[in-house]
């Protein structure tokens, strides 16, 4: 949010003192006085503002912005996801699921037939959409084989990460790549071997070391504790995949089409007729997860012999369980929006353009901290490769070297999730981990997948120079 007749006058040094303090007094309102984390971030916010110098009559609406603009996204996904998934779950169709899992890939690699399922519906789905409606496949897979909910929880959601920041066509690396000039199918092979790499050795090798030495068990965050028995009549495995898969149809044709305008095949003009624009709209993610729900009450409900009354109440269970990830996440955003609103981000990218390191580690660096002062990967990723352009188009580099830029941008911003991630808090509220745990947990494993990203990207930099 940009605020008039104000700039911020502070230098780097201060604003990175106020960003190391917010942070700080976070960790001790949460963690140590136990404060819950809701009013903990309206309060950090309010006092970052002032510390900031935000002037005192902006300061509630550059709050309200941040909390309103995260919510605007979140709100929609995560309530529409929840019940779609209370209809997986209470249906039989995540045991359905599970169970097919198991068979196929053997109870000792039901992680990874998780990780492998989540990486393939994440290729359009957004972070946020995908984990929601995995949370019962997840916990169903938890339940049968048994151990820490981190054996599994892990290795799915870090699969909807890595693709949702490496892979085209999300958001982050399709604008990264206009900005650099990077051809797009090129883009797509570097960031799926990269996203491929990162979980194996980031995330499911992690998950396998951490879930050992912190049992979590399976929440039941959707509302009620799993069901222990199978449904007399659950619905076919082709039926529950079909209801994971539209969702992916859907989005995949928005974004599809997105990608087809900004790489040329598709004249400009196309942008503006209807059919056009009707596409983009069914495939838009809130819109996708509704005529999903809508679909998924009649297979997994009506069609199954489901009285009208008894969905409605199965439904309306899926809500109260999700309204403290929403609030939360959603004052994470009030976070963010402060940080940025103060300059923070800005100051501490000018100041390290001074040093001159090369361009790769340089991207990596800034879009870190800016990951790190505002909590968006996409805002991170995009920014930095705004800031990098000039410098990217006066390199002379060929089209592997430029997606391997691309690749390390976007693993700086994905490092150091934390309490102004929305990220953060839905992984802590939808697994039932504390601050404390969660910070072991996911945030360590971002910044290992980040680090271990940036390293591969920058050896595909150095072959590709060769050349």
């Amino acid at each position: 949010m940009k605020i008039e007749d104000w700039s911020q006058t502070l230098t780097a040094g201060p604003l990175l003192a106020i960003a190391a303090a917010a942070i700080a007094l976070l960790l001790l309102l949460i963690i140590k006085l136990k404060l819950h984390a809701f009013p903990s971030l309206i309060l950090v916010s309010l006092l970052t503002a002032l510390a900031a110098g935000i002037p005192v009559a902006q300061v509630v609406p550059v709050m309200l912005n941040g909390f309103g603009s995260t919510l605007a996204s979140v709100a929609l996904l995560v309530g529409l996801g929840a019940m779609l998934g209370v209809l997986i779950q209470t249906s039989g169709g995540a045991q359905v699921l599970a169970t097919k899992l198991i068979d196929v890939f053997g109870e000792k690699h039901a992680p990874i037939a998780l990780g492998v399922a989540s990486m393939l519906f994440g290729f359009p789905i957004f972070f946020d959409a995908g984990l929601v409606v995995m949370l019962p496949i997840m916990f169903s897979v938890a339940r049968w084989v048994g151990g820490s909910m981190l054996l599994y929880g892990l290795p799915t959601a870090g699969a909807f990460s890595v693709m949702h920041v490496f892979a085209p066509p999300h958001p982050g690396p399709v604008s990264a790549a206009t900005f650099f000039n990077a051809n797009m199918g090129v883009l797509l092979f570097v960031g799926l071997i990269v996203a491929m790499l990162t979980w194996y050795f980031a995330v499911y090798l992690f998950s396998k070391y951490i879930g050992k030495r912190i049992h979590l068990p399976v929440p039941a965050i959707l509302g009620q504790e799993e069901i222990q028995t199978e449904p007399a009549n659950p619905p076919k495995f082709s039926t529950v995949v079909l209801v994971l898969l539209l969702p992916m149809i859907l989005i995949f044709m928005n974004t599809g089409l997105n990608t087809l305008l900004s790489s040329g095949v598709l004249a400009e003009s196309t942008a503006d007729e209807t059919w056009f624009q009707s596409l983009r709209m069914l495939g838009e993610t809130p819109v996708a997860l509704l005529i999903t729900t809508l679909y998924a009450m009649y297979t997994l409900g009506t069609k199954r012999g489901e009285h009208k009354t008894h969905l409605q109440h199965t439904m309306e269970g899926a809500l109260p369980a999700v309204c403290s990830v929403i609030l939360i996440t959603g004052a994470g955003g009030m976070f963010g929006g402060v940080l940025r609103t103060s300059g923070i981000g800005a100051a501490l990218t000018d100041s390290l353009g001074g040093i001159g390191v090369p361009l790769i580690l340089a991207g990596f660096l800034i879009s870190g901290i800016l990951r790190i002062a505002q909590g968006s990967a996409t805002v991170a990723l995009t920014t930095t490769a705004g800031l990098l352009a000039p410098g990217v188009e006066a390199g002379g580099y060929n089209q592997l070297q430029l997606a391997a830029l691309v690749m390390a941008v976007a693993a700086g911003s994905i490092i150091l999730s934390h309490f102004n991630d929305s990220g953060f808090w839905l992984m802590s509220r939808f697994f039932n981990m504390d601050e404390k745990t969660t910070l072991k947990t996911w945030t360590v494993m971002q910044t290992l997948m980040g680090v271990f990203a940036f390293i591969v990207a920058a050896i595909v930099f150095a072959f590709a120079s060769a050349f």
